[in-house]
């Protein structure tokens, strides 16, 4: 009898990560809504407004959450919670997550700054800059968390 190495072959969903089994229904809270076109054209505009800043900032070696949002606000957003209600234009800069560091497994928290800007109801702007990089992008809120990227299960 062949043993079979690999990926389970049971329920398999097309487009899945690796072919796991259940990918999409165990990431589903991973998943934006959609944007409309309108939303989605602002948020774009939003973005662009953004991406020099944190250009400028990761140029000149500045990622701490309080000098990035320091350097955003004048562009007109309000400075709020990551969910606020309040609506349009508003901005949640926070420091990067702690993480398990991979050589010692003691928590660790990297350098840099998550963005996150609520365009509408439907649409956000998030962001991050870092000692390697930066990265500006439009996605639709997700359901349980917002405009950022929810890090974990239920």
């Amino acid at each position: 009898m062949k043993s079979s190495v690999g990926s389970a072959r049971g329920n398999v969903e097309p487009d899945s990560h690796d072919g796991a089994p259940h990918y999409r229904e165990n990431n589903g809270f991973k998943v934006p809504k959609s944007m409309s076109p309108a939303s989605e054209k602002l948020a774009r505009a939003e973005a662009a407004r953004i991406e020099p800043v944190l250009e400028g900032l990761w140029k000149k070696k500045v990622w701490d959450s309080k000098s990035v949002r320091a350097a955003l606000l004048p562009l007109g957003y309000r400075n709020e919670g990551p969910d606020s209600q309040q609506g349009r234009g508003t901005l949640h800069v926070q420091d990067m997550e702690v993480r398990q560091g991979l050589a010692d497994p003691r928590p660790v928290r990297p350098e840099g700054s998550l963005i996150s800007l609520r365009v509408r109801d439907d649409a956000c702007v998030t962001a991050f800059t870092q000692p390697t990089n930066y990265q500006v992008s439009v996605n639709g809120r997700y359901l349980e968390s917002g405009c950022t990227e929810p890090r974990g299960g239920h």
